[in-house]
């Protein structure tokens, strides 16, 4: 069985986003595993444990996401691809997906498993497109999996509740909370994943395909409009000073 894990590079939670005139200030920040996908990686894993085979860590992005790749490797990868794009825009899923699927569909890939979305983004769209890209099935947000031979039951988080789904590989899956709790590198694994090999490719590798987005400008949203307190002597009072306000300053009635 062929695993490919989706690891995306993300700014830290924490740290202070400064924007420049097209993309963030990159000066400071730390960069981190998008969550999401630690539950992606670790269900490969998982998988590759309990039916064998080789599960690939995939990051799309500058020389910067290696970091993020050899700490799948420390938690247990067999390959890691930096599939390198330096002038890497996060908001074209399009060309991301593409590459990603021309990646899979070389390799043979049985499973592309990534995390429900990612934190910098959000757009929950590249797993999907992937799996459009391939022609195959998908299952997103799942909580849990199981593959016997080429058959593939899960459950996935749906509102309101939960659904059972069914289908067989190949599939792309997204790794919702709840499917797995990651494991830590120790430090052997941290240790050995520093003199791995880690592959590259390049657009030109995958069909070259050329991004679909440009970005015109990025700037901050506008700060939040201070909250206001209303004074009335009874419930009837504040409902009619609300209504008033909502009707003639935020004009949404």
């Amino acid at each position: 069985m062929k695993i490919i894990v989706l690891v995306k590079q993300v700014p830290d939670t924490e740290t202070n986003i400064k924007v420049g005139d097209k993309s963030i200030n990159e000066a400071g920040i730390k960069w981190i595993i998008s969550p999401y996908d630690e539950f992606a990686i670790e269900e490969g894993l998982r998988l590759r444990e309990k039916n064998g085979g080789e599960v690939i860590a995939v990051s799309l992005g500058p020389d910067r996401v290696q970091e993020s790749l050899r700490q799948a490797y420390a938690m247990g990868a067999d390959r890691a691809v930096q599939i390198k794009v330096d002038n890497y825009v996060p908001f074209d899923t399009v060309l991301t997906a593409e590459l990603i699927a021309n990646f899979a569909k070389a390799e043979n890939a049985d499973i592309i498993i990534g995390g429900r979305q990612s934190i910098d983004s959000d757009s929950s769209q590249v797993v999907i497109q992937v799996a459009e890209g391939l022609g195959i099935a998908h299952i997103s947000f799942a909580v849990s999996l199981e593959i016997s031979g080429t058959s593939v039951k899960a459950t996935k988080e749906v509102e309101g509740g939960t659904q059972v789904v069914e289908t067989s590989l190949p599939v792309a899956i997204t790794a919702q909370k709840g499917l797995n709790e990651p494991r830590y590198p120790n430090l052997k694994g941290l240790m050995a994943a520093k003199k791995k090999p880690i592959e590259t490719k390049t657009p030109a590798d995958l069909g070259n395909p050329t991004s679909k987005i440009e970005v015109v400008s990025l700037e901050p949203p506008p700060p939040r409009i201070p909250g206001r307190k209303l004074e009335a002597a009874d419930a009837k009072g504040y409902a009619e000073q609300l209504v008033k306000a909502l009707r003639e300053e935020a004009k949404v009635i």
